[in-house]
């Protein structure tokens, strides 16, 4: 069943690209709990991270590695945060995101960015890349 992420993988729906390979897609959250808090996701429509084969699993672990360090680089923070929990989305994805406490990875404190201050940080990110 199709999704807003497979929608964004078609071009469907815009969105702010920081990577992309012929099996994987980074973008950023629209509705991030911190600047730069990006999401990876396969291309391939599968609903639960572990459902993915082995191989689109790992691929998938060692992109978001790649974009993690670009993030980390490109956004001030602690470290950056990695988790998977795959309840709002019916595909599989990897939240990224900079940390600089704990409340950072709670998902209940939204950061509210312009249109410009996504672009930006897109390309900054995609520039360590």
């Amino acid at each position: 069943m199709a999704s807003i992420f497979t929608k964004i993988i078609s071009g469907e729906i815009p969105s702010y690209k920081v990577a992309e390979t012929e099996d994987y897609l980074a973008f950023l959250d629209i509705n991030p709990n911190a600047k730069g808090h990006t999401l990876c996701i396969p291309k391939k429509d599968v609903d639960k991270i572990f459902d993915l084969d082995e191989p689109t699993y790992h691929g998938l672990m060692e992109f978001s590695r790649q974009v993690a360090i670009a993030l980390e680089k490109a956004v001030p923070c602690n470290r950056v945060g990695m988790t998977v929990i795959g309840l709002e989305v019916p595909h599989a994805h990897v939240h990224l995101i900079p940390l600089n406490s704990m409340e950072d990875a709670r998902f209940i404190n939204k950061t509210k960015l312009e249109k410009e201050e996504f672009e930006e940080v897109a390309i900054k990110i995609a520039s360590f890349l």
